[in-house]
């Protein structure tokens, strides 16, 4: 068995290049708060050394917006900073743009996104030693050759662009590549969420508009958060495959949030993939319901943000909703916790109904997840590679999982930009 320590010497990296961030310190500093590093088998730290970690959904910069500081450096707190995922093999990563729905009601989503895209190339440019920003596939590989990590920009839901399509193509040259098409969980005029009232019974004419157009820039459309008829109508009017960065299977837990069978079925038939959130709140129905009900709501629940930003500025929304950030996942007794192997059950569900070249990971790291137990954040993905070796899993499924489909989905949509 192998420590995280231990696993440096099998880092993903050229060793120079090893040496070069042990000098400066990147792989090394604040000791582990709250656990101790997981035993690994040297089986599993090897093949997660070869794989291609690409993470679809990661909230890299919430943390930094609010709170100040770089991605660069590692933190006390969170599941996720740049030290920290290179611990954890990850060579790849969806940076998610996301704007709370404190933003919604004095409509400053399309203002606030402009904030939070200026404040994510920032940081990316700070960080070049680390990470750059990747427009296509091809980008990633490139930049990962060069023993960096390779960042994609995903915006968390298109009302944040106000559906206008003069922003997108806007937000296109400032080089967001991937939109989530739905809003987080709110409602809007052209492509109803999966949890608030819908409107246009999943896509209006205006939505279809926005597909299309996203598919002619050669955008990545995301469909997580969206409800079951605008899922199934993006699928049906894209001329590219769709991906749902961020999810969960219903069949596993029974929440709008999630993807019913039929869905994954067809997002499939059309070449899509589906990420899965690493939490177990999606995954693990048991965990779900006790902290429904330590909250006492679902955790969809916005019904009552009007009131609370009724008159405020953007500013003063900022200081309202800084104190979420970063978004840790509930504490749960070890009698109700998931397990790492309960979550790969979920992975394998899905490969069972699709295929292994339909599924991927968006672990959401930041944005709010539970996870397994004995995970501490994003330096324990190998537990879940070790998971897979107990499962059966060779290591060409693994490597699909990990990276290989989602670089592949990316290449296949960028392919087919007009």
């Amino acid at each position: 068995m192998l420590n995280r320590r231990q696993f440096l010497g099998y880092s993903v990296l050229a060793p120079t290049i090893v040496n070069r961030f042990l000098q400066a310190g990147t792989l090394q500093g604040a000791a582990d708060p709250d656990q101790t590093a997981p035993q690994i088998s040297a089986q599993a730290w090897e093949i997660h050394r070869r794989a291609f970690v690409f993470d679809g959904h990661v909230h890299a910069l919430d943390r930094e917006f609010y709170h100040g500081g770089s991605m660069g450096d590692r933190k006390l707190d969170g599941q996720w900073d740049l030290p920290r995922a290179r611990e954890g093999g990850e060579r790849a990563f969806f940076l998610s743009i996301f704007v709370p729905e404190e933003y919604y009601p004095s409509r400053f989503e399309t203002r606030q996104a402009m904030r939070r895209l200026d404040h994510a190339l920032r940081q990316l440019d700070q960080n070049r030693s680390l990470v750059e920003l990747a427009l296509d596939a091809e980008d990633v590989q490139r930049i990962n050759a060069k023993g960096k990590m390779a960042a994609v920009l995903d915006i968390e839901g298109s009302y944040d662009l106000d559906g206008d399509l003069g922003i997108l193509r806007d937000f296109y040259e400032m080089r967001l590549r991937s939109a989530q098409i739905s809003a987080h969980n709110w409602d809007q005029n052209y492509a109803d969420s999966c949890c608030s009232p819908p409107k246009s019974n999943g896509l209006s004419a205006h939505g279809r508009d926005l597909i299309r157009e996203m598919n002619r820039l050669g955008m990545m459309i995301n469909v997580s958060h969206s409800s079951d008829e605008t899922v199934s109508q993006v699928i049906d009017i894209s001329d590219a495959p769709v991906i749902a960065t961020h999810h969960g299977l219903r069949s596993v837990n029974n929440i709008p949030r999630n993807m019913p069978d039929r869905l994954l079925e067809k997002l499939a038939a059309k070449g899509g993939v589906i990420g899965f959130q690493i939490g177990s709140e999606f995954n693990y129905p048991r965990e779900y319901e006790w902290v429904t009900a330590q909250r006492g709501k679902t955790f969809f629940d916005t019904s009552s943000i009007p009131d609370q930003v009724k008159g405020k500025t953007i500013y003063e929304v900022d200081s309202l909703v800084a104190p979420q950030f970063p978004m840790r996942g509930a504490r749960v007794p070890d009698s109700v916790m998931m397990a790492v192997d309960d979550w790969v059950a979920v992975v394998d569900r899905a490969i069972q109904m699709v295929g292994e070249d339909h599924v991927s990971i968006g672990t959401d790291f930041d944005g709010g997840p539970t996870l397994a137990r004995g995970m501490r954040d994003v330096r324990d993905l190998p537990m879940v590679t070790d998971a897979m070796l107990r499962r059966g899993y060779t290591e060409a499924r693994i490597d699909k999982f990990w990276g290989g489909n989602l670089l592949r989905f990316f290449r296949q949509v960028g392919q087919r930009r007009a």
